[in-house]
């Protein structure tokens, strides 16, 4: 039974009815008018309540009796109930629903409370998500390849540790489902549009933001930076951390002084794994992406690139040709988010370039 504020004690245990009574010519004082509710009916069985503080509180206290001695009083009279019955209740945690408590006497009648958790490896999550989301379509056949699905799955871990976020229960459990559906959604719409077959993208991730924002709960901090801007700082949060688990470590240091120096920097002195690449941006280049550019079009962006694909092949050891470009743009999104390179999006499409050309660039604007 889901518990609404409209259920009853007679919907749960009971009441007189009157059109019983008129039948069978009974009087209101005999037994024989009562109708049972759903509780004794389920004798033998399992009777469960999800939502448990939803229900009022004069409903719960008349549990209390039901679980404790097996008796209750419906409309005055005293009934015995030897039930054979197992009573289990689901709740959410009061501090996310705000919508009602569990009454304390309740509590103590029942037998065990059983505290779910969230899952605590990236794994574990990634297997519940596939388990539950609807990816199994009769569209386009999509092959979502591990690397995304971690990506997925790694913005609810990175909203459940974020600032901005409840950290105690702000994060639904069906963040990450209803995410990869979304991004599946994003990779059937493209391999419709270009007649091609649906391979994954980094730039997918951004079809997940309405599921992010809809099934987060902000702390003060983060109503007032604004859902949308939390749901975007936890997508690059998430291509961050995965970024740092595949690719080697970027020193801050380095990053932040990277857009001074890439351009003057000799052509063979690197002093870091990214400041090839680096380089090679600085020197007034960029790589533009669409979301619905053909796959053709997508990898000549990628490998205009020099020594990106050489990159990824050292680090990551891709198994396919598209694991491959999803990794080249992987590493792309990361070096924008660590600041080594500017990013730019209109909302259909993105370009990656020099990062001090867009300071000076943002700073000249300024000026004008």
């Amino acid at each position: 039974k889901l518990a609404t504020p409209d259920v009853s004690m007679a919907d749960l245990i009971g009441d007189v009815d009157p059109i019983k009574a008129a039948t069978r010519r009974l009087s209101y004082s005999d037994e024989g008018v009562l109708h049972y509710g759903i509780i004794p009916r389920s004798n033998r069985g399992i009777f469960v309540i999800n939502e448990l503080p939803d229900l009022q509180t004069r409903i719960q206290v008349g549990l209390l009796n039901l679980l404790e001695e097996g008796d209750v009083q419906i409309r005055g009279f005293p009934v015995r109930m030897p039930l054979d019955l197992l009573l289990a209740f689901s709740a959410n945690p009061e501090d996310y629903t705000n919508r009602g408590n569990i009454i304390t006497p309740l509590k103590d009648r029942l037998d065990s409370q059983i505290i779910t958790h969230y899952p605590k490896t990236l794994d574990e999550g990634i297997r519940i998500t596939a388990q539950e989301a609807w990816t199994e379509r009769d569209g386009p056949k999509v092959a979502v390849p591990a690397l995304l699905r971690g990506l997925v799955e790694e913005v609810a871990f990175q909203a459940r540790r974020s600032a901005l976020v409840d950290r105690s229960s702000g994060v639904s459990a069906r963040l990450s489902i209803s995410a990869l559906e979304s991004v599946v959604s994003a990779m059937e719409r493209r391999a419709l549009k270009t007649s091609e077959a649906a391979y994954p993208r980094i730039a997918d991730l951004q079809a997940a933001l309405p599921a992010v924002t809809g099934k987060i709960e902000l702390v003060y901090e983060g109503e007032q930076e604004g859902v949308l801007a939390v749901g975007r700082r936890l997508i690059g949060d998430a291509v961050k951390a995965r970024f740092q688990a595949l690719f080697p470590k970027v020193h801050v240091r380095k990053a932040r002084a990277a857009g001074k120096a890439a351009a003057a920097a000799p052509a063979g002195e690197a002093d870091g794994p990214y400041d090839p690449l680096t380089r090679w941006f600085a020197k007034d280049h960029a790589v533009h992406l669409s979301d619905d550019m053909p796959q053709a079009a997508y990898r000549l962006a990628l490998e205009e690139v020099p020594g990106l694909k050489d990159f990824v092949a050292k680090h990551a050891k891709p198994a396919s040709e598209e694991e491959r470009l999803l990794l080249m743009e992987l590493v792309l999104e990361g070096m924008a988010q660590h600041s080594l390179i500017s990013k730019e999006e209109d909302g259909v499409s993105t370009q990656y370039g020099d990062m001090l050309k867009q300071l000076m660039g943002t700073d000249a604007d300024e000026d004008a």
